[in-house]
């Protein structure tokens, strides 16, 4: 069985990479565009950060937030994810909602 492979091993130069992420982060009650607490955006920063430098062509990131129980519920837009990510990563941040595709 072959070892797993790390990001460092892999060639990402010029391709499109799809990574799945956990930005199921919390949310202020009485706003829920403020995100109350960025510790899982910051733990994917390193490897997002990494496939960038390594040249890749754009990042597609997935992640949900909140239980919108199959449908589309506005309050858990990833929107203000997506934000903060551009705050961080010094580059533009694309957010795709679900009723994009229809």
């Amino acid at each position: 069985m072959p070892a797993k492979l790390s990001i460092n091993d892999v060639d990402v130069a010029g391709k499109r990479v799809f990574m799945r992420v956990d930005f199921n982060v919390p949310q202020d009650k009485a706003d829920p565009t403020k995100i109350t607490n960025t510790q899982r955006i910051d733990g994917a920063l390193p490897t997002i950060k990494k496939v960038l430098e390594k040249g890749a062509k754009s990042v597609v990131l997935a992640s949900h937030l909140g239980r919108p129980d199959g449908s589309v519920v506005e309050k858990y837009s990833l929107a203000p994810v997506a934000k903060i990510l551009e705050e961080k990563l010094g580059k533009p941040a694309t957010c795709l909602t679900m009723d994009y595709w229809t």
